[in-house]
């Protein structure tokens, strides 16, 4: 089922690549499409780029097909950053209103939440918890819903969360959470970034208000690229925070300064448009992420981490393992070694993984092949202690 070619991942060439929780390598279409875009604005300047303007549009399509949702509401940005300060900075927040995060939370889902304590906003974190099988020392984890039913309260007004948390790969229960916050009225924010293109993501099903994502991880696309999905109820009580043309229904009309700014999820692209990134984007979705469902490509990840567990020392690489909704295509390990001179030591090897927090962190994606596995897992081994 699974295309796993050197042809559409040009990095198999140079060795085994499981750190798509990172920086993922771009597949050849995407590398394509950037290189044609750039030749038309090298060749027709302005007028080149032309036939390029509408792939804005082109790329909201294949995200709404991802997120079985309608293009409109789907923005292209440039980072999960730039969609959670306009969601914080929008929000009408009232003086005592309370921000329900976590403590171990990515900065750009937490330091968008912080800046509202300017506003008279209480930003509650909730405990770090042992929510996986092993002892992980001081490293974060998870955080629990027993938690988050006790510091909800009646002045809370957003939950804000990862879907998988970057440093050990815990998954929170979307659909858990989304139905708790249904019942509240509380509007349910998502940092999609280390899920979407791994996992499912539905946001009109779990009843998420929105959701953010980088592009470059388990979309396979460009550094600066990212989508942002808004549920329209939640779009209006958002106050503008950047305009710019692209706001604007009148558009290229640049004198026309009537206040006519997008009701759809286009009012959040207010300048000028990436074009060669978001052809990039688009190109990474049509080729690497639609063609297969978000179910398969979730257990072909779980097969592949499978694989993994059965072979790798775990003597030296005691894994953090997560059962259900809370399993993502993140398998963290421990290790009485330093995690970063292991990563760079296996690089030299041909194998490309990554460190954060203390963690070794493995995360193969669907063209990852068996092959690749057993050879990361042979050299993991085979490294000299220090």
């Amino acid at each position: 089922m699974f295309q796993k070619t050197r042809e559409l991942f040009p990095v198999k060439e140079k060795g085994a690549f499981l750190a798509h929780c990172a920086i993922s390598p771009l597949p050849r279409p995407a590398c394509r499409a950037l290189a044609e875009a750039a030749e038309a604005q090298m060749r027709g300047g302005g007028p080149g780029l032309v036939p390029y303007f509408g792939v804005v549009e082109a790329l909201r399509e294949a995200a709404a097909r991802l997120l079985a949702t309608r293009s409109g509401n789907v923005a292209f940005v440039k980072n999960t950053s730039e969609a959670m300060g306009m969601i914080a900075n929008g929000y009408p927040f009232q003086p005592g209103d309370q921000i329900l995060s976590y403590v171990h939370e990515y900065p750009a889902n937490h330091y968008p939440w912080k800046l509202q304590e300017k506003r008279g906003v209480e930003l509650v974190l909730l405990p770090d918890r042992p929510m996986g099988d092993g002892d992980t020392g001081r490293r974060p984890c998870g955080w629990s819903m027993e938690d988050v039913r006790r510091l909800t309260t009646e002045r809370t007004r957003i939950i804000a969360v990862s879907h998988v948390q970057f440093t050990s790969g815990f998954a929170a229960d979307l659909k858990e959470l989304g139905a708790f916050c249904k019942e509240r009225g509380i509007d349910l924010v998502v940092d999609a970034a280390q899920s979407l293109g791994a996992l499912p993501v539905r946001p009109e099903e779990w009843n998420i208000a929105a959701v953010a994502a980088s592009g470059w991880k388990w979309l396979f696309g460009p550094t600066g690229t990212g989508l942002f999905y808004t549920a329209p109820e939640f779009r209006r009580k958002l106050a503008h925070v950047l305009v710019g043309a692209e706001s604007m229904v009148q558009g290229d009309d640049y004198l026309n300064h009537t206040w006519q700014p997008h009701t759809s999820a286009r009012r959040f692209e207010y300048s000028t448009t990436p074009t060669f990134l978001a052809a990039a984007l688009e190109a990474c979705l049509k080729a690497a992420v639609l063609p297969y469902p978000a179910d398969a490509v979730a257990a072909e990840i779980f097969r592949l981490q499978d694989r993994i567990l059965a072979t790798i020392d775990r003597d030296r690489y005691r894994p953090l393992l997560f059962s259900g909704p809370h399993r993502s295509g993140i398998l963290s390990f421990i290790t009485r070694e330093d995690p970063d001179r292991i990563m760079k030591e296996a690089a030299q090897e041909g194998v490309f993984v990554s460190a954060r927090c203390g963690y070794l962190r493995l995360a193969p994606h669907w063209c990852t092949t068996d092959e690749e596995v057993d050879r990361a897992v042979g050299v993991l081994n085979a490294l000299d202690p220090a």
